[in-house]
């Protein structure tokens, strides 16, 4: 039986990435999971009664044959402060370094490392057409330096032997993260597109989010890895597609002024600027996404529970 250590497992990909592994261990008796957590009691509350929680790596009692490493403060909850930027920082990257350095001392380090990243390694672009590829050039800003020290942090697992890959996520659409936030102002109406609208928002449905996790576990794939879906579209596209699903009108634009304002860079970043990312790596190797254009990936999402 393979171990796999989580952190950040009680976040809203690992959450959904416990779930779907601890199905799997009935079905494959494949895996032991353990998550590491700052608060390994709230984190069993929201995962299956098969994980173990713990709150320190001095907690292992056993080799780690998988780690898999989504830990991060939430990005884009409020404005980036000096000290909050630094914050997001340090619970990437340090955190990524303190799992290298414990490690590096262990007698058995995981053969293979899946580290979390972001499209945010590009960097800004407005309206940008080109399509971008993992090997796709950056506009530096502080998204992309955050992304490439958090992935440099990584890819030292190299030096342990580990099969390492790098998860630059998109938008993940599910019942949790950036969608949430837009419900509220959908539901009344009161959605539409930000800015030009002409921004790119390369998006995933969190099914292929937890698929793509488990293919780059099982397969034989390395480096940076686009997850997003095939069919990345602008920012307006999505507005428009999100209130046809609600059966809501969705034109009430948000200047960019205003985003600005309320925001600061941290809506200049993430909901002004956007490049349209593609998932080239992925596509080679056969990839099969269950959802390749928004409609049907929100759909799913809002379709009514029997």
């Amino acid at each position: 039986m393979k171990t796999i250590l989580v952190t950040g497992g009680s976040g809203f990909i690992g959450r959904n990435l416990c779930m779907r592994l601890a199905s799997t261990v009935e079905e494959r008796s494949g895996y032991q999971l353990i998550v590491l957590s700052r608060n390994p009691e709230k984190a069993v509350k929201v995962l299956p009664q098969s994980v173990q929680c713990i709150s320190d790596l001095t907690q292992l009692n056993q080799p780690i044959d998988i780690l898999i490493n989504l830990a991060g403060e939430p990005i884009a909850d409020r404005r980036w402060s000096e000290k909050r930027k630094a914050t997001i920082s340090q619970s990437r990257i340090q955190t990524t370094q303190a799992l290298y350095e414990y490690f590096k001392q262990a007698d058995k380090p995981p053969s293979i490392v899946i580290s979390g990243s972001a499209i945010g390694y590009y960097g800004g672009g407005i309206a940008n057409n080109q399509p971008v590829t993992e090997e796709g050039a950056v506009e530096p800003n502080f998204s992309s330096q955050l992304c490439a020290g958090w992935e440099s942090a990584a890819q030292q697992f190299d030096q342990l032997g580990a099969r390492v890959c790098l998860l630059r996520t998109g938008i993940v659409l599910g019942q949790q993260g950036a969608l949430s936030k837009l419900l509220p102002a959908f539901k009344f109406g009161l959605g539409g597109p930000i800015a030009s609208g002409q921004q790119w928002m390369p998006w995933v449905h969190i099914e292929d989010m937890v698929k793509i996790i488990i293919y780059a576990m099982q397969n034989d794939i390395t480096g940076p890895i686009n997850c997003t879906a095939p069919q990345p579209v602008t920012n307006r596209e999505f507005a428009k597609t999100l209130g046809k699903v609600l059966k809501r009108p969705a034109i009430a634009p948000m200047p960019a002024a205003i985003v600005k304002l309320l925001f600061g860079q941290m809506g200049d970043e993430l909901m002004i600027q956007g490049q349209s990312v593609i998932p080239q790596k992925l596509q080679q190797q056969g990839f099969q996404f269950n959802y390749s254009d928004l409609h049907s990936a929100l759909e799913q999402l809002f379709k009514p529970k029997k």
